[in-house]
């Protein structure tokens, strides 16, 4: 199966094979993934799009998703994972750099279907190798409190976990690079 068409085949896809054996086909999103990224968030489980968007909505509207699509590709760049298997669309992954190309943070979605299959480790290892060849300082991830799973991956990967003053709901988790 091929990753579907888009503007952004001047964009190289790129093969990455999770620890489960899912094959992904990975390359930025564009414009066109717009329709794809709508369904995709609507098989993300409500937890998981509350703890992508750091608020509870049933669904990612046009504005959103116009975020996930429309970037410059340099200080923000969005992707998009494909099951090379299937061609379906399984998992959404952003790096959104600050201006001074310092710091850079991770935000990743996996469709339920896919999930505890390696895929989030695969991207976010994917991320913060992209985020050292641009050169940033460190990459980091703010967390609800309630979602486990990633902050436990996140420090898996060498990411250390700190409080946000003000906010006892949420955690930042941050990797630095030598």
């Amino acid at each position: 199966m091929t990753v579907p068409a888009t503007r952004a085949e001047c964009a190289p896809v790129t093969e990455y094979v999770t620890r489960d054996g899912v094959i992904l086909l990975v390359r930025p999103a564009s414009a066109e993934d717009s329709p794809a990224l709508e369904t995709f968030f609507d098989g993300v489980s409500d937890d998981d799009r509350r703890f992508r968007f750091l608020t509870a909505v049933r669904h990612v509207g046009a504005d959103q998703i116009d975020a996930l699509t429309h970037v410059d590709h340099w200080r923000t760049e969005s992707y998009v994972a494909f099951d090379k298997a299937t061609g379906a669309l399984v998992a959404s992954a952003m790096l959104a750099c600050d201006a001074a190309m310092d710091t850079g943070e991770v935000a990743i979605s996996i469709h339920r279907d896919y999930r505890a299959r390696g895929l989030g480790w695969t991207l976010l290892d994917m991320v913060a190798a992209e985020a050292q060849r641009r050169g940033l300082k460190r990459v980091i991830a703010i967390e609800d409190r309630d979602n486990h799973a990633a902050i436990a991956l996140e420090r898996e990967n060498g990411f250390a976990a700190h409080g946000i003053e003000g906010d006892p709901h949420l955690v930042l988790l941050e990797k630095r690079f030598a």
